[in-house]
């Protein structure tokens, strides 16, 4: 399927208005910001302006009374697998060894039964993201030899049947492995020709067993097509902290900063002292970005750190009730709250810089110049019954209101599309 072929224009319910305000809500935002008048112009917040004020600027204008509710840009998940769910179906009894290998032959030899990869299973998980006040995604679909490029067209198609509510960037990616793999390569090469921004890699040196091998031809691709790379790297300590520098330069060598992101990257966590921040100035120096779905028994990552040297870190959900775990129901704040009790966050300072780990700053993951509550951002916003941005994170409220690209989708935590 080319990218020509891909469904356009599909109906949608959703709540779609040229102009309207969102009148009186509490931006989380800067801190201790007044009351503001939100005014939205197609998919775009066009002004803000003095809490009830924008009636008058815009005659005849539909106003949506904000409640005084606290408002949040739209979260983004920077780490999905929207492809792989079996949310929705019956329970499945989780199984198979419990290794990087051991789950990925588990799900090989599981997955068709459960009809995975599917447009009606990745739009039931985008929509969990939507009602969860998730309005943009950076989602790895599998690409290996049994699926081929199924999945890409799957999700792809469902988010154009929600009508482009959530913003969805693919990654393809190997699961199975690239070089013990041949011909996979030549896939994520097909998958970039469709459009596809990014490609994925997978533990080089414990799944594929030649490290330099897997880097090299991924990094080929990218120099070839511009496309970005987004590894998932679980080796940890010194295994880890080894593939991590041959990323570094060949990210270097190909010219390719800013466009290499770490998926996981558990060794940086372990690692301390002079070797992790030697370790993180490379990264820095590098461009690469992260991503983490902070899970339980991990080390910390050095996160403040990364933010002084300005290596980005994003928030993600990781699978959502697949055959690598039965956990999670697509709540991104809820995957924030982990990694701020993982991380020993607790000053409010701390919890509003890990909220926006989730919303502004994780605006580059699905190439966004800007995503906040300003003119000029994708109207993307969400209201809570909350104080501030730290009580939002700890409470983990339902979304009483969800803005997609100027579009009202979710209603006190019920989706309308």
């Amino acid at each position: 399927m080319n990218a020509s072929a891909w469904p356009t224009s599909p109906p949608t319910t959703a709540l779609q208005l040229d102009l309207w305000i969102l009148s009186t809500v509490r931006p989380a935002l800067p801190w201790g910001a007044n009351a503001v008048d939100l005014v939205i112009q197609g998919s775009a917040i066009s002004e803000v302006l003095p809490a009830g004020t924008g009636a008058a600027a815009h005659p005849g204008a539909r106003v949506e009374d904000g409640k005084n509710l606290l408002a949040l840009p739209g979260l983004i998940n920077a780490h999905a697998h929207a492809d792989k769910s079996w949310w929705g179906q019956e329970w499945v009894s989780w199984g198979g060894e419990p290794t990087t290998q051991g789950r990925i032959s588990h799900e090989r030899l599981n997955r068709e039964r459960l009809s995975i990869p599917s447009t009606h299973g990745a739009e039931l998980i985008l929509r969990q993201f939507l009602r969860h006040g998730t309005t943009a995604t950076r989602s790895h679909v599998d690409v290996d030899l049994g699926v081929g490029l199924r999945g890409v067209e799957h999700v792809l198609t469902a988010a154009q049947n929600l009508g482009g509510a959530i913003d969805v960037e693919i990654v393809a990616f190997p699961q199975d492995g690239v070089i013990r793999r041949p011909g996979v390569l030549a896939l994520l090469n097909e998958a970039v020709s469709m459009g596809v921004k990014n490609i994925g890699g997978l533990d080089p040196a414990t799944i594929d067993r030649d490290p330099v091998a897997q880097l090299d031809g991924l990094f080929q691709i990218a120099e070839r097509t511009g496309a970005g790379i987004d590894i998932h790297l679980h080796d940890p300590r010194e295994l880890g902290a080894f593939q991590l520098e041959l990323i570094i330069e060949r990210t270097l060598a190909t010219g390719a900063q800013g466009r290499v992101n770490i998926a996981h990257g558990f060794a940086l966590g372990d690692l301390q002292g002079a070797a992790q921040n030697d370790l993180l100035e490379r990264a820095a120096e590098a461009g690469l970005t992260w991503t983490t779905v902070a899970p339980v028994r991990t080390q910390p990552l050095p996160w403040k750190r990364m933010r002084e040297l300005g290596v980005g870190l994003g928030l993600g959900t990781d699978g959502i009730r697949d055959l690598w775990n039965p956990f999670g129901d697509g709540d991104l704040l809820k995957m924030a709250l982990g990694f701020a009790r993982l991380h020993g966050a607790h000053r409010d300072e701390d919890l509003a810089r890990i909220v926006a780990l989730a919303t502004t700053e994780a605006a580059p993951f699905v190439h966004r110049t800007q995503h906040d509550l300003n003119a000029g951002s994708r109207a993307d916003i969400v209201l809570l019954d909350s104080q501030n941005a730290a009580d939002a994170l700890v409470l983990t409220p339902r979304r009483e209101l969800v803005v997609a690209g100027g579009r009202i989708v979710a209603r006190e935590g019920e989706l309308t599309l």
